[in-house]
Formats: structure tokens, sequence, C-alpha cells
């Protein structure tokens, strides 16, 4: 594996779950955060959802473009690394 496949892969691992998403997935847009902490996410079709649910969503299908990780006993989700910065969640704006 050449190191930029190798770059791709290693944040993957440190995934527990990179479900696959249904034909009609959303995607996130923004970010809802509360002292720099996330705490939900603003979807494409203009819900906004907690982070708990955002991980559910993500889990059944329905959010596409993330991986479910976790620290100590919170799950959150991480997006799918790929070429694109644009797309990554820390580069997303902070919505209210």
């Amino acid at each position: 594996m050449d190191s930029k496949a190798l770059r791709s892969e290693l944040p993957k691992l440190a995934m527990d779950d990179i479900p696959k998403p249904d034909s009609d997935a959303v995607s996130i847009t923004g970010l809802v955060k509360d002292h720099g902490r996330i705490t939900g996410y603003q979807l494409s079709d203009d819900r906004i959802v907690d982070r708990a649910e955002g991980v559910a969503l993500a889990k059944s299908g329905k959010i596409r473009g993330v991986g479910i990780a976790h620290r100590k006993d919170t799950e959150y989700l991480k997006a799918i690394p790929d070429d694109t910065e644009s797309n990554n969640l820390s580069s997303l704006p902070t919505v209210k």
C-alpha cells in the first residue's frame, strides 16, 4: 500500500463502524456547538439533530460520509477521510 492510501486508511481504523448510507441519505452541513464542543449536527434537509440522534441516524444509513467513533462511553460522528477538505466536519460552519 502506498503512503497516500495508508494516510486515507489509518483514520478509518480508528472508527468503530462505517455504515453504508441509503440512497436517500442526507449529509452534514453544519455543527451545533456549546462552548466549543459538538452537541449536534445540521443536516442537508435543514433538520438539526443532537449528537445521539445523529449517531443513530448514521448507524441506520440515513447520513452519508461519516463513521462512528467513541471517546470513553460517548459515541460521535467523524468524516470518512477522502481527498476533499471542504467536507471534513472540522471545516463545516457552526450553526445555532
